[in-house]
């Protein structure tokens, strides 16, 4: 079934569930299609065949045979009932309810069955004498506006299927009126107040220190970056690229438009990344595509059949990783029937899961490595790279830009990330599939992205000290000496102005990242660093300032500097490195903690790099390698950091690990809030707290202890009354969550 889970909801007739000529076949659930016409309102319904007592039901409806998906169950029986064949992109999931069956063998045993529910959304109505009837199933079909439906079920009407229009099917009623009935200027207003959550922000760096030869190269690494764009579109949802250039396409011809344009281009996607990913568009906002012989019969004058590309309600869990109908069980089931190496590329950061095209095969899952899913633009990226790699004059670049075009065709990256962590060139490039936050049904899947820069020479020479302290902070964890790693290389650091960026930096920028993800190379190599300094710059002048006025005691605001929030962020950056990666597990087996953690691996690494980051601050200064002076404006710049990363969602990893971190140290005393709403810092009692949550996340990834991570989360990633205060006093003084960078580079090349 679909992922996004179902409720109970009494059903008094099997709603037309087609499939269920074999008594001794056991299902797997069933689907409904609704197929819903934009221009007339009008639902399309069916007439069953007498044995399903001549009822008007769902335009096709059918039990899930093993081992069909839902997906796949409903392309057929529409094909099949009515002769209709769509593709995969027309069929929007829209909810799922529990159905109870009576205790025949005939309806499935008396148990209750999940039921998907689809919204097919055609622009017309399909013409009646377009549709080839399954005689033995269907006996008519007609078209009923969707309030007059609503209507006759409410009163019982003894000719339709008895769906509970007021309870859990009221959905499908719920979402046609939303959508069509929306008042265009209050919706105009808050896409606007949505969009004034980010900050426009130019970024720019001198390009005088590269030679010409460099700035040539620049302009195809740039061009590279925008083809990783277009397949971060494709990883995102599979429907997203018609959706994105339909958006472009129709922006200028309404004020709304412009501005679903705009907002959809922060969010790279219809899906919100402030908002738990709650959709701001949807289906009827999509494109329209054509399929002219949709249909078994031609109709005179009709130029085929118009629909809608459609998009989930929800955010899919599984982006476009796997199959949009496969659920975990599904998943683990195939897995366990793999040998080890094909399990390796299942979960592996580089490839995808899809499901063979009509296959009656019970092992109908497969994986396809990246590049074959992406073969064409990964192709053409290549070759990009490999002139730029021609073109620069530096060595280290060279071989990078090399090695990782030769990854994108080969799908093996593990000598570009070597190359990438040995890159010392004033050109700095980050390109390739690295993060897995936007998988997250089990966090296995990479997304592509792109950082282009030009090294700080000055500010990198400076932070030399973190990446030679890696050992030292490794061994002085606060976490047992079991878990500890003997051989930690120092982790590089190099300090960019970023020029340009491109696909997984959708909605909040980061400042920094650590890379790779390859827990073989951290293991024999450590981690590199980037901080993207400019970013920083921009979001300590324009968001973290406005929000310590707000939320910080007046005491303790003077207390918020830049400094500390650079140095804090290099330490969460380095702390990615150290602990634990590579774990023995109680039995004795080999593994990961991003493995066993799985799906809460994002926000439990997150939180750790943010805490122990800070506890390794306090270390440094102990030891006299940092200065004293840090000591009260680190945890006061940390504080109000806090209230910047939780207005980012708790969907976002880095958001729920920061509430984590929030409510675990205001429990402890370290934060403490005062009458006027604020928050203040509780140095007595702050070191403590950093220290016991810092042995506690260390402890359960050197375990790999999923359930222990679970229940932390449960427990103290939550929006408490203290961020809801925080969150609310800053909504109101408009205090911008993030910023949207522009990059005037593009315009000079």
């Amino acid at each position: 079934m679909m992922v996004c889970g179902a409720e109970k909801k009494r059903q008094l007739h099997r709603g037309g569930s087609g499939d269920y000529e074999h008594d001794d076949v056991e299902g797997r659930g069933g689907v409904h299609v609704w197929i819903f016409a934009e221009k007339t309102q009008q639902l399309l319904l069916v007439q069953r065949h007498h044995h399903f007592q001549g009822l008007w039901d769902a335009s096709t409806a059918a039990i899930i045979i093993s081992p069909h998906s839902p997906l796949t169950t409903a392309r057929r029986k529409l094909q099949q009932e009515l002769g209709v064949t769509l593709a995969e992109d027309a069929f929007e999931f829209i909810f799922s309810f529990l159905q109870e069956e009576s205790g025949s063998a005939r309806n499935n045993g008396g148990k209750e069955i999940n039921n998907d529910v689809y919204l097919v959304t055609t622009i017309d109505p399909i013409p009646l004498e377009a549709f080839t009837l399954q005689r033995e199933n269907v006996s008519a079909v007609k078209y009923v506006t969707y309030q007059e439906y609503e209507s006759l079920l409410a009163k019982n009407d003894p000719h339709y299927v008895p769906y509970d229009a007021h309870g859990q099917y009221a959905q499908l009623f719920e979402i046609i009126t939303k959508r069509y009935q929306e008042n265009t200027v209050a919706r105009t207003l808050a896409l606007q107040k949505q969009l004034n959550r980010y900050a426009p922000i130019s970024l720019n760096a001198e390009l005088t220190g590269l030679s010409d030869s460099d700035k040539e190269a620049l302009a195809l690494i740039v061009k590279a970056a925008a083809v990783i764009d277009e397949i971060f579109y494709v990883q995102s949802w599979y429907s997203n690229p018609d959706l994105r250039e339909w958006l472009k396409e129709h922006a200028d011809e309404s004020e709304l438009n412009k501005l679903k344009w705009s907002y959809y281009k922060i969010n790279k996607s219809p899906w919100s990344s402030l908002d738990k990913d709650e959709a701001f568009l949807t289906s009827a906002d999509s494109a329209i595509k054509v399929l002219p012989n949709a249909t078994t019969k031609t109709v005179t004058a009709w130029k085929g059949l118009e629909y809608r590309a459609a998009f989930p309600v929800q955010k899919p869990l599984c982006a476009n990783f796997y199959p949009q109908d496969m659920d975990k069980k599904e998943f683990e089931t195939w897995k366990g029937n793999l040998d080890k190496d094909q399990q390796k590329e299942a979960t592996g950061f580089f490839s995808v899961i899809r499901r063979h095209s009509n296959s009656d095969d019970d092992n109908d899952l497969h994986v396809v490595p990246y590049s074959q899913e992406y073969k064409s633009l990964l192709a053409k990226a290549a070759d990009l790279l490999h002139k730029a790699g021609e073109i620069t004059t530096s060595p280290s670049l060279k071989r990078l830009l090399h090695a990782k075009a030769d990854a994108f065709l080969s799908n093996d990256y593990y000598e570009s990330d070597i190359a990438w962590m040995d890159l010392d060139s004033k050109l700095d490039v980050t390109i390739g599939p690295y993060e897995t936050y936007e998988d997250k049904l089990f966090g296995y899947k990479a997304t592509f992205e792109a950082f282009i820069g030009i090294r700080d020479d000055k500010a990198t020479a400076q932070l030399k000290l973190f990446g030679d302290s890696m050992q030292l902070l490794e061994q002085n964890l606060p976490m047992d000496n079991a878990y500890k790693s003997e051989d930690v290389s120092a982790a590089p650091i190099r300090v960019i102005q970023l020029i340009y960026n491109a696909g997984d930096v959708k909605g909040p920028q980061i400042v920094a990242f650590n890379l790779p993800n390859d827990e073989r190379i951290v293991k024999e190599r450590g981690t590199s660093m980037v901080m993207l300094k400019n970013v920083q710059e921009a979001k300590f002048e324009h968001i973290l300032m406005p929000i310590a006025e707000v939320c910080v005691a007046k005491e303790q605001q003077e207390l918020v500097d830049f400094e500390s929030f650079f140095t804090h962020t290099i330490c969460h950056e380095c702390v990615h490195g150290i602990g634990p990666h590579t774990i023995t597990l109680p039995n004795g087996q080999k593994s990961t903690v991003r493995l066993e953690l799985q799906e809460f691996y994002s926000a439990i690494e997150e939180a750790k790099a943010d805490i122990v980051g800070l506890w390794a601050l306090r270390f440094l200064i102990s030891k006299g390698l940092l200065s004293e002076s840090l000591v009260k404006t680190m945890y006061v710049s940390f504080l109000a950091g806090c209230f910047r990363s939780v207005r980012f969602g708790l969907e976002e990893a880095h958001g729920k690990g920061q509430a984590l971190q929030f409510n675990w140290i205001h429990e402890k005393g370290g934060f403490v809030v005062n009458s006027d709403e604020t928050v203040s810092v509780e140095f007595s009692k702050i070191e403590d707290a950093v220290e016991s949550l810092s042995r506690e996340i260390l402890t359960i990834q050197a375990k790999g202890d999923k359930q222990a991570a679970a229940s932390l989360l449960d427990k103290y990633g939550v929006i408490t009354d203290p961020l809801k205060v925080a969150l609310k006093n800053l909504e109101t003084v408009e205090v911008p969550v993030d910023i949207v960078p522009n990059f005037p580079i593009l315009a000079q090349i």
